[in-house]
């Protein structure tokens, strides 16, 4: 680990991101509820590295059983790992293992399921690319499939299918400032760039995604960190309005934001992650992060 991070975790000034579990009557509308003791996870949770925090996390159900998947940021090895933990409720986890590890950091381990198999897209900006990797054993064995994109530090992307297309945005930049938005008839590609790229400029208000991207009937619903001033501050929902190979545009959700530091506690200083799942009747179920530095 470098010096500047060794110093930094013994003086107490890294980031402290753990996870909870927020349940909603909307997609933009979510908080904790009174049965969970948030956070459901922590650092202290991880039983096979020694841990900084935990955090960006993202869930599937298959047969019962709820998957979580995260970033663990490992002391030793100085970069993030993906996590993996499982509940048979949503409300009582426990930690599995370490699932992917690369010589690089990974993190926003995005996960999906589509035709059967499991994928996930974990960031790994210091690769320069938006790796794919397919699970060969579901949740615990992945393997690298392709590079769906390369060539820029690329945060926090985020895959959809809408109208039998692919769509993928990206932070292509550390400023948090510029989203990138992407599109391909396969899920391997050919991935083409938007017309209107970037379909955000200059806006660290909105610009760097914060979790699933959900698509609801013929509503697509984008969750954006609100990185300004500082990283990791609050989370908020857009409404994409106009979506083509050639178009885009989006609209504030009323009620913003739907994640923000609450003060106090476990996410006093900040909120920037959201997996949310619809259970059925105004029901909706979500992973969160928040960070109490």
């Amino acid at each position: 680990m470098e010096i500047k991070s060794i110093l930094k975790y013994f003086l107490g000034i890294e980031d402290r991101w753990s996870i909870g579990i927020y349940t909603g009557d909307s997609f933009c509308h979510f908080y904790p509820p009174e049965n969970i003791k948030n956070p459901v996870l922590t650092a202290k949770d991880i039983t096979d590295r020694r841990a900084v925090f935990v955090a960006d996390p993202f869930m599937l159900k298959e047969e019962g059983i709820w998957y979580m998947f995260f970033e663990v940021l490992s002391f030793w090895r100085s970069k993030g790992e993906i996590g993996l933990a499982t509940s048979k409720d949503g409300f009582n986890w426990s930690y599995r293992q370490i699932v992917l590890s690369e010589p690089f950091h990974l993190s926003y381990p995005y996960v999906f399921k589509y035709n059967g198999e499991f994928y996930m897209i974990p960031e790994s900006y210091e690769k320069k690319a938006v790796r794919l990797y397919k699970a060969t054993r579901f949740p615990n064995q992945w393997e690298f499939s392709a590079n769906l994109l390369l060539g820029h530090d690329f945060q926090d992307s985020s895959i959809f299918n809408y109208r039998n297309k692919w769509w993928l945005f990206t932070c292509p930049t550390l400023q948090n400032n510029e989203l990138k938005l992407f599109y391909a008839e396969d899920l391997r590609g050919p991935w083409l760039e938007h017309a209107r790229n970037s379909v955000i400029k200059d806006n660290p208000y909105a610009a760097r995604c914060g979790g699933r991207v959900l698509v609801l009937d013929n509503k697509v619903i984008r969750y954006a960190q609100d990185d300004y001033p500082v990283y990791g501050r609050q989370l908020c929902a857009f409404e994409i309005t106009r979506l083509t190979t050639n178009e885009y545009e989006e609209k504030e959700c009323p009620g913003n934001p739907v994640l923000k530091a609450s003060g106090s506690g476990w996410n006093k200083s900040g909120m920037h992650n959201i997996d949310p799942h619809f259970l059925g009747q105004e029901r909706w179920f979500a992973c969160v992060d928040g960070n109490d530095r």
